[in-house]
């Protein structure tokens, strides 16, 4: 007769979380048990490559020994006591990621949803106490197809349904243009740059499918937002943190915005942690009181954030993902040639997406995660027909190369 233990195996939790959970997620039928560096194991002990690294999350793979000893460490000492006290760990965190990232002040949360929040906030009231914009008057201008996060006032500028139907109503102030558009956001500037206090973009457009704007898109809107005194909002909490071969994407441009957004890859995905950061001009807005968060700023947080940037450093992972991620378009491409399955493949780093020959409608890229789940490759699609692959950054080139050849024999094996 089987033990309970013996019988708790994929199937058991599958129904457990369906039972007990609410069903705001689709996930891949697979349950994770083990994670160490690049691979990742069922509860059956089943060995998998993650090629989605908690949505990059884990770019220094998972469970990195240095990041774990930090987050144990300071467990053991002190974990939390809010921000009515000082505490030890916090300004060498914030001298650390605004060393790193080349501003004088950062403002720690937790979510990357919540930093995003943080930004608006931030963004608004410069604009009534910096720039003079009428009280209640201030407009960001955001891009269509933008995912970031899942508020009430973001999802008020998505135009995804499941992301905003029955949530209204929807938070006032935000204007939309078309993503990667110049001309549009010149325009819109030109009109009404009185009124505008910030334009949010995503360097590249993650959840929508992995889109890279035009070449010099990041500069040229950075320098219309200048030209007419508006802030430039980098929202860079998946792109940033090494994943698109910088550390961050807007640096492939030369960029750097009036406000960065961080979060996933800060502590490694290995606790909550996010932040925005910007020079003193704007966020000296902020006075005691204004805006805060019990957890943001917490010990462990911040010696888990030192560690993993440390290990982005040490381990030169933005210049791993940029050398990878090449070869990775490479090899895709010359798999394209072969198959009528995949018809293209766009990307930076190791930040990449397949665009499945099906409509977003259809359920070939899922069937397709799933045989690549049998095959030993962990991914998932988005928006329908496109399939995102974005492994942790530790991995090697000899790894990379035998996922190329598990995705190959996928693909052609597809359907036959």
């Amino acid at each position: 007769m089987a033990t309970v233990e013996e019988t708790k195996n994929s199937q058991y939790f599958i129904e457990l979380e369906e039972k007990h959970g609410a069903h705001n997620y689709h996930p891949l039928p697979v349950v994770l048990d083990k994670g160490e560096g690049v691979f990742v194991w069922d509860v059956e002990g089943k060995k998998y490559y993650d090629f989605l690294s908690a949505y990059s999350a884990v770019n220094q793979g998972h469970s990195h020994p240095k990041i774990v000893d930090a987050l144990v460490n300071q467990a053991k000492k002190l974990a939390l006591t809010s921000r009515a006290f000082y505490n030890s760990s916090l300004g060498e965190y914030e001298k650390k990621i605004t060393t790193l990232f080349g501003f004088d002040k950062v403002l720690p949360m937790n979510s990357g949803a919540e930093a995003v929040e943080t930004a608006v906030k931030l963004a608004r009231k410069w604009s009534y106490e910096v720039k003079r914009i009428s009280e209640n008057s201030a407009k960001i201008v955001v891009c269509e197809n933008n995912f970031h996060g899942r508020t009430t006032t973001i999802v008020s500028f998505s135009n995804d349904p499941d992301a905003n139907k029955n949530y209204g109503p929807f938070t006032p102030g935000f204007v939309k243009i078309p993503y990667n558009d110049l001309a549009a956001l010149e325009e819109v500037l030109k009109n009404d740059a009185q009124n505008i206090a910030a334009f949010l973009v995503e360097p590249i457009q993650g959840e929508a499918g992995v889109y890279v704007p035009d070449e010099n898109f990041l500069k040229h809107a950075s320098e219309l937002c200048k030209k007419h005194n508006v802030l430039f909002i980098a929202d860079e909490v998946q792109t940033g943190i090494a994943r698109t071969g910088r550390l961050i994407a807007c640096h492939h441009e030369n960029v750097q915005p009036d406000i960065l957004i961080l979060g996933k890859a800060i502590s490694g995905g290995m606790y909550p942690v996010s932040a925005v950061l910007a020079n003193d001009e704007i966020m000296n807005v902020i006075k005691p009181g204004q805006h805060g968060s019990t957890f943001g700023g917490n010990p462990i947080a911040c010696a888990v954030a030192v560690a993993a940037l440390n290990v982005v450093e040490e381990e030169n992972l933005s210049e791993r993902a940029e050398e990878l991620g090449q070869i990775f378009r490479s090899e895709i491409d010359k798999l394209i040639e072969k198959t009528d399955l995949i018809t293209k493949v766009r990307g930076k780093g190791l930040l990449n997406a397949i665009l499945i020959n099906d409509t977003p409608e259809s359920s070939t890229a899922w069937n397709l995660c799933l045989q690549l789940k049998e095959n030993g490759l962990l991914a998932k699609p988005t928006h329908g027909n496109i399939i995102r692959l974005a492994p942790p950054l530790v991995i090697t080139e000899e790894q990379l190369l035998d996922c190329v050849r598990i995705i190959e024999k996928t693909v052609l094996e597809f359907g036959t």
